[in-house]
């Protein structure tokens, strides 16, 4: 079967129909990614709020009405049930399923969140001479708290891109023009000030090294609510699978001039 693509709608309708499920790492450059949180209403207005007081962690870019699971961005209506690769299905805080589709988990009092990637990011790098692995980021558990909201509260999960040493400032400065993909980074340099206790062992994706004359650069990351909302008190939790996310019809670019 032909797995082709040119567009992320085309993209998503093939994820849809159950023919790809790859990680979106590297693919439809230049195009906005989504990270997902899908949330009972009774916790909704709480994580809205964490996402606000955390913009870093969760840069907020849309949230669905009460039980609809088609969202809208800015004209594009995209299915969060099925138009992501993989996800992951916690029920009482305990991780239950990591299925290719929500159809079977979907509540008539689910919101559903979507939350900037810093995949947004990296054609901006590699187009300023800082190249990034195509594979999935390497991700880590820290230290770093985020600000509670009553029972949702815990500490930020990053990504790591190895950046040479030289460059670390324009890689600051060109990823702070991009809020939605988490802007600039939180950390560079030592991973144990975060709490990372060996670089070479990511809790999700894919460890690139850090070669001679590179350091390790750290961004705030979307995997948090899944680090923060398992044990908020919450019936259930859907999320995205590290690295797969909802490809979005519109560039990074058009999303950093949106008004918020």
């Amino acid at each position: 079967m032909n797995t082709a693509f040119s567009t992320p709608a085309e993209l998503r309708a093939l994820i849809a129909s159950g023919v790809w499920a790859k990680p979106t790492s590297g693919i439809l450059d230049d195009y906005q990614q989504a990270n997902l949180a899908v949330v009972p209403q009774a916790q909704a207005y709480d994580f809205l709020l964490f996402c606000h007081r955390n913009p870093k962690a969760c840069p907020l870019l849309a949230v669905s009405d009460i039980g609809n699971p088609m969202i809208e961005f800015h004209g594009s209506v995209m299915d969060v049930r099925c138009m992501i690769p993989r996800y992951r299905v916690w029920k009482k805080g305990e991780l239950v399923a990591e299925p290719t589709d929500l159809g079977e988990f979907w509540q008539e009092d689910s919101v559903a969140f979507l939350l900037g990637c810093s995949h947004t990011f990296d054609a901006p790098l590699g187009r300023a001479g800082i190249p990034v692995s195509p594979e999935a980021p390497a991700v880590y558990y820290t230290n770093i708290a985020c600000t509670s909201v009553g029972n949702i509260k815990g500490n930020m999960v990053v990504s790591m891109r190895p950046v040479e040493a030289s460059k670390v400032p324009l890689a600051m400065n060109i990823t702070a023009r991009y809020p939605s993909g988490h802007g600039a980074p939180v950390h560079v340099g030592d991973p144990a000030v975060i709490g990372i206790s060996d670089i070479s062992k990511p809790d999700f994706g894919v460890f690139p090294g850090v070669p001679e004359g590179y350091v390790p650069v750290y961004w705030a990351c979307g995997v948090t609510p899944q680090v923060v909302l398992p044990n908020s008190g919450g019936d259930y939790l859907f999320t995205h699978y590290a690295g797969h996310m909802m490809v979005m019809d519109h560039t990074v670019d058009e999303v950093a001039g949106f008004s918020v």
